[in-house]
């Protein structure tokens, strides 16, 4: 059977619901970002929420890693663009652009397996060899149930703490993707298209910071574009328990929830705001905003949401 444009954005569609609703089971601070605006009247129910995009983190080894996760996105009408790099941080990322305006964009990561120390490299690939080739090529990728499926299992046998820390230790990253494997990073609420008063990035985190949510402040609470186009946010990722090889249980980072205002690019500013569409606002991403907004589940913040748990 052949499937058309609009058939497979249906079929995205609906692994989008299925990413969302165990993003939200896992993620206390989704629904309870909802209903404080909708508390505060910045919007009358959840699903007026825009979302700006959401991300994922892989490993870069042959049969893993963004070649073969993009291609699940591709086939949905999905187009690569710009790429961006992490030195320090050892990864590399593409944006994708959606099929369609109202859909969010996707944002793919991967680490730089061979970048690691010889040990930090041995240990990932001692589970990710266990997936003797790529994965997606073996998807139906008409089918939603099992694209879903397949973005929330395991794709190899669950780590020991023991390998889990040594990786924390070197790559906070590699530690996350080692546990959490495909599992959704983010999404990221749109902010410039609320109401004055919560439409900018500066309001919104004091609106948050009003209602005890918890901000990632590395580089500053508020990550923005050399252009200042591009303003960023996000909270600090949830603790879970998490169990281990063996039975062992310990917190580990989850996942977190990002906020976006793109402001209009210059040869539409004098544009009032409801005139103001997708096409007329800052694209893409900043590598600099990125790479702050991935130590939404490092350490160095998650100390904050410790004492919660």
């Amino acid at each position: 059977m052949t499937t058309t444009t609009t058939d497979r954005i249906h079929i995205f569609e609906q692994v989008l619901q299925g990413l969302m609703h165990r993003y939200r089971e896992r993620v206390p601070d989704v629904t309870a970002i909802a209903q404080a605006m909708v508390a505060e009247g910045i919007i009358a129910a959840p699903d007026q929420i825009e979302n700006d995009h959401i991300a994922f983190r892989t490993m870069g080894v042959p049969q893993l890693g963004i070649r073969s996760l993009e291609k699940i996105f591709l086939y949905y009408g999905y187009e690569r663009r710009d790429r961006y790099h992490f030195p320090a941080k050892k990864l590399d990322a593409f944006w994708y652009h959606p099929p369609r305006p109202d859909l969010p964009r996707i944002f793919i990561s991967e680490l730089r397996v061979n970048d690691l120390s010889p040990e930090a490299a041995a240990i990932i690939r001692s589970y990710t060899d266990e997936v003797p080739s790529d994965p997606v090529d073996e998807l139906d990728l008409n089918d939603a149930a099992q694209v879903d499926e397949f973005l929330h299992r395991p794709l190899w046998r669950l780590p020991t703490w023991s390998d889990y820390q040594r990786l924390a230790a070197e790559s906070e990253y590699a530690a996350w993707v080692i546990y959490n494997r495909y599992y959704l990073n983010h999404f990221t609420i749109t902010v410039h298209n609320l109401p004055a008063g919560y439409n900018t990035i500066a309001d919104f985190n004091a609106f948050l910071e009003r209602h005890g949510f918890k901000l990632n402040d590395s580089g500053g609470k508020m990550k923005i574009s050399p252009d200042g186009k591009l303003l960023q946010s996000s909270t600090v990722a949830e603790m879970i328990w998490a169990e281990f090889a063996g039975g062992e249980q310990h917190l580990i980072a989850g996942s977190y929830v990002e906020f976006a205002e793109r402001r209009p690019l210059d040869e539409f500013a004098h544009l009032p705001p409801h005139e103001l569409r997708r096409e007329h606002r800052r694209e893409g991403f900043e590598a600099g905003n990125a790479d702050k907004i991935f130590e939404s589940t490092y350490s160095t913040q998650t100390v904050k949401r410790t004492a919660e748990v």
